[in-house]
């Protein structure tokens, strides 16, 4: 099974570009092939690895829910929905040179999904075997792991910036996972965009406060807002970007 690292936070502290240098910090450590799932229902992982979306899992759960209540569905006949939920998955599978993607797409709609979901379960089951590491872009709610639809979750990666309430923030989503059951090998806090990469003393008096294990602090990047701006996936940044050197160091504590 692989292990799976999830990453969590509120919208805006710059999660995503984090877990996107962290999928490529793991394909630069060789420990590929790494499987990125993007859980956030605000999608757009896929932009900072420089990778197009096609169909999100999202879709096909929609498709086979339809099939059950007597609707339109596109499921051939003949096909379980089974099989044609593997069929696809396989499809949704954006494959690049060192990493694969999987788009969970948007909240679902009215009804009960438990059995689609269960479909959704087992397959992203058979796949993850595949897989050293698996890296979740999740929202802050972490709806598809607490849901079951994710297997286990190994790390836990807190990202927030470096305001006293982003800090409270993550505190909540701590609780959340305690009472999610998720039961992680370790959960670590990174702190984004500080100033000169530094942290004031109310902003550490709060993470004590809220008993987070602080991993490290990144920088505030202009490089990282010129590259969005400008429509360029912010894996490509430079090696002596600030951002990039600061979270590859954090990263190589962990021993992933």
């Amino acid at each position: 099974m692989a292990h799976v690292i999830a990453v969590a936070g509120k919208g805006g502290v710059g999660k995503t570009t984090l877990c996107g240098l962290l999928i490529q910090y793991l394909c630069d450590k060789r420990k590929t092939p790494v499987l990125a799932v993007d859980a956030d229902a605000n999608s757009n992982l896929n932009e900072v690895l420089g990778v197009d979306v096609e169909m999100t899992l999202g879709e096909i759960r929609e498709d086979v829910e339809r099939s059950a209540d007597g609707s339109t569905s596109k499921i051939p006949a003949g096909m379980s929905k089974a099989d044609y939920m593997e069929m696809m998955v396989n499809r949704c599978l954006i494959e690049d040179d060192d990493f694969d993607m999987l788009v969970m797409g948007r909240t679902q709609g009215k009804g009960c999904y438990c059995f689609v979901n269960g479909l959704l379960q087992a397959q992203l089951a058979k796949l993850t075997p595949n897989y050293p590491y698996m890296v979740v872009d999740n929202e802050a709610g972490m709806e598809h792991i607490s849901r079951g639809i994710l297997p286990k979750v190994d790390t836990i990666i807190l990202v927030s910036d470096c305001s006293r309430r982003g800090v409270q923030a993550v505190g909540r989503i701590k609780e959340l996972i305690k009472e999610c059951d998720l039961r992680p090998t370790s959960i670590g806090l990174i702190i984004n965009r500080a100033p000169e990469g530094k942290l004031n003393q109310g902003t550490m008096e709060e993470v004590e406060k809220q008993g987070l294990d602080l991993l490290g602090v990144i920088p505030q990047d202009e490089a990282v807002y010129e590259y969005d701006c400008d429509g360029k996936p912010i894996v490509q940044l430079p090696k002596d970007s600030p951002v990039r050197k600061a979270l590859y160091e954090i990263l190589d504590k962990l021993n992933f």
